[in-house]
Parts: structure tokens; C-alpha cells; sequence
């Protein structure tokens, strides 16, 4: 990427206000005149995008109040898809960072990274490259966990955006009726885009489908 499309508006996710503080001037730092939005949930994020915002990256981390797991990633994906969106997150366990790049994450930056690396890995990425730290072994992904957990992510990505809003109140163990007032649809919309989501899981039950949103967080995938 060369200088003129260094990205200057930034969508930052992150529920710690210091951090998000922090990240804003690293960021005005590698680029002088950039503008950067924060949000503390992932939901809020959303908002952002919905009400207009057009951010050239997206800088989220993975431990947020409403998602677990990469399904925010994935969300955020299917909205934007021509957006990069770069994972900063203090779990930097081989298996995570391996994860977050087969949902298509443009990089992985570990959040005890001091500045000076923090600049060259979002320099490198504005570079084009898909950037993981030194301490990644990408060897140690060969397990039945994460296979499992690649399977379920590629499911995860035929959703669309709303689809995967629904999956995610559905895998808080909401309601037809309050996922349609949550969303401000009608029931029969959420009804329909159920059965789209069971279809697309390739699955027959919200039961099911709930199961497989759960092998793409990685509380399922570090337990063993």
C-alpha cells in the first residue's frame, strides 16, 4: 500500500477507554492527519457503521461485554468486506491468533506489543501484509480442535450481517418475539431468517446451530 492509501479513518473497538486512548494516539502517530471513531461494544460498532461511518480500517479486540470468540470478526467481515479489520488482543495463544486469520483477519497484534512494534506491525499491514507476531507457531494448529473449529468458521461465514445478529441473541437463549424486539422486525422476519441461518449451518435445530457458533469461541478451543 503505498503512502496515499495509508488508511486514515479508523473504527476502534475496545472496551477499555485507556486503551482506546492509547491506540488513538499510536495510531495519529503512524498516520499524522488520521481520524480516529472508538466504540466499547461491538454493538456499538455496528451503530458506527450503520449511521454512515466508512472507516478504511477496523481495529478490534476480541474480549467484548456482547461477542466471544472471532463471531464479532466474522460479523464485521460480512458488513464490510472490503475493510480490513485487524485483531488486538492480550490473548496471543498460537491457536487464537491461527483462528483469527482463517476468519480472514488482515493482521493479529498482541496488546503487550510496546509502541515501537505496535507501529511497524500496523505499518507492515497498511503494506499489505497479513501480519502476526514473532511468537506465533503457525505448527501447532494441526489438532482435532481447531479443524473443528475452522469448520465451524467457515459456516459462520456464509451468514449475512443480520443473520449473524440473530445467531448471537439466539445463542444468548432469546426468543422469537424478543429477538424482533430487539431488532425492531417483525417475528415472521426473524422466523425466516432462523430458518435461513439452520440452512446455511447445515443444521436442523437452533440447538445446533448454537453449537456450532460455540466451537468458533475460543473458550471451546483452549479448554482442551
Amino acid at each position: 500500500m503505498s503512502a496515499d492509501q495509508t488508511p486514515r479513518q479508523f473504527l476502534v473497538i475496545d472496551d477499555h477507554p485507556l486503551f482506546c486512548e492509547a491506540l488513538s494516539l499510536t495510531l495519529q502517530s503512524v498516520q499524522a492527519d488520521s481520524d480516529v471513531k472508538t466504540a466499547h461494544t461491538l454493538a456499538q460498532g455496528f451503530q458506527a457503521l450503520d449511521g454512515g461511518l466508512k472507516p478504511d480500517a477496523i481495529l478490534l479486540d476480541l474480549n467484548l461485554p456482547d461477542v466471544d470468540g472471532v463471531d464479532g470478526l466474522i460479523r464485521l467481515r460480512a458488513q464490510v468486506p472490503d475493510t480490513p479489520v485487524v485483531v488486538i488482543s492480550s490473548n496471543d495463544d498460537s491457536r487464537v491468533i491461527a483462528t483469527v486469520l482463517q476468519a480472514g483477519a488482515a493482521g493479529f497484534i498482541s496488546k503487550q506489543s510496546a509502541r515501537d512494534k505496535l507501529e511497524e506491525a500496523l505499518r507492515r499491514i497498511w503494506a499489505g501484509e497479513t501480519f502476526a507476531p514473532s511468537s506465533y507457531q503457525p505448527g501447532l494448529h494441526a489438532d482435532a480442535e481447531l479443524s473443528a473449529s475452522e469448520e465451524s468458521i467457515a459456516l459462520l461465514q456464509t451468514l449475512t450481517p443480520q443473520q449473524g445478529r440473530i445467531l448471537q441473541l439466539v445463542c444468548e437463549g432469546k426468543l422469537n418475539k424478543q429477538i424482533a424486539y430487539d431488532m425492531s422486525i417483525a417475528e415472521t422476519t426473524v422466523k425466516a431468517h432462523i430458518t435461513g441461518i439452520l440452512r446455511k449451518l447445515k443444521v436442523q435445530s437452533r440447538t445446533q446451530a448454537v453449537l456450532i457458533a460455540q466451537k468458533a469461541q475460543f473458550s471451546s478451543l483452549l479448554q482442551h
